[in-house]
């Protein structure tokens, strides 16, 4: 009986304590001893089902449990293979808007659209048949990037680049486009997208297709930053091409633009396959510090 006192003395303000029916001893049927984390809960809850580890047994509940309520266990199988749960996500969403971005994306890199032109979400939800929640994710996406703005009550349209703008835009093409090409091996996989462009320039000035010229030049220099073999950076050149492109459609002469560098471009492409990578990095930024000149040269002009 002195056991008896000395267990309840030990629980403190527990309530009286709950004895078993159940034999004392070990076996089976016999109560499990309470462990301190249960001081507060109140009045043990003694299992009717054997104590061992097999099944049936009942399991005990630990303090991480807390207050966070049953834990909800799935039907499925918890591995990774046919018929698991799948976490619920926006994956499928947010892979056809990033779809469709990519291709306004080069809409703008080939100048089909230009820069202010306002965009009707009714008419672009049938053209690319998608809804108008998927168009608004699209237009978050391209916002972000600076292609595209929001103004209120007008709606959404297309950025007009400024001349802080294109100072930027060519920076970012020295530091990406210069590496790249003087770092790379000359027999990459891209030089020959860098010819093929080439000659696609060739062939539109002789038609005296301008802005297939343009269009042409966006994919040599699209062609140098995949030297680098970096997706970032040829997402990033995506980019800064779609605004440099929407600066080229404000200005009113392209022949005086484009038709310079399409010999230009060759010449990088020689130098480059002849193994003169370095040569053809510094004639490169050259190349860019000129371009940049003739662009705000113009831009400025036609603003005043």
């Amino acid at each position: 009986m002195p056991s008896r006192h000395s267990s309840s003395r030990s629980r403190g303000n527990a309530g009286p304590p709950q004895v078993s029916s159940t034999p004392s001893g070990g076996g089976l049927g016999a109560a499990q001893p309470r462990g301190s984390f249960q001081r507060n809960a109140g009045p043990s809850q003694v299992s009717s089902t054997p104590s061992g580890g097999g099944p049936g047994a009942a399991q005990p509940r630990g303090p991480s449990q807390g207050s966070a309520g049953p834990p909800q266990v799935s039907s499925t199988p918890s591995g990774g293979g046919p018929g698991a749960a799948q976490p619920r996500g926006r994956s499928q969403p947010v892979g056809l808007a990033d779809s469709v971005a990519a291709t306004i994306r080069q809409k703008l890199i080939d100048a089909e659209w230009r820069a202010g032109q306002r965009l009707s979400e009714s008419a672009l939800t049938q053209q690319f048949d998608i809804s108008r929640n998927t168009l608004r994710e699209v237009f978050r996406i391209l916002i972000t990037e600076g292609l595209l703005r929001h103004a209120p009550n007008r709606g959404v349209s297309v950025v007009v680049p400024t001349i802080a703008d294109i100072i930027d835009i060519y920076r970012v093409r020295r530091i990406i486009e210069c590496q790249a090409l003087e770092k790379s091996w000359p027999m990459h996989p891209a030089h020959k997208r860098m010819r093929e462009a080439v000659e696609s320039a060739v062939a539109a000035r002789e038609a005296g297709d301008w802005r297939r010229v343009g269009s042409a030049n966006m994919r040599f220099h699209a062609a140098i930053v995949a030297l680098s073999d970096s997706q970032r950076l040829s997402a990033l050149f995506e980019q800064v091409a779609a605004v440099l492109r929407l600066t080229f459609g404000l200005l009113d002469d392209p022949e005086y633009l484009h038709a310079p560098f399409v010999d230009y471009n060759a010449r990088l492409v020689q130098l480059f396959v002849e193994g003169q990578a370095g040569v053809a990095a510094r004639e490169l930024e050259a190349y860019l510090a000129q371009s940049e000149r003739m662009v705000l040269a113009v831009y400025a002009h036609q603003a005043a």
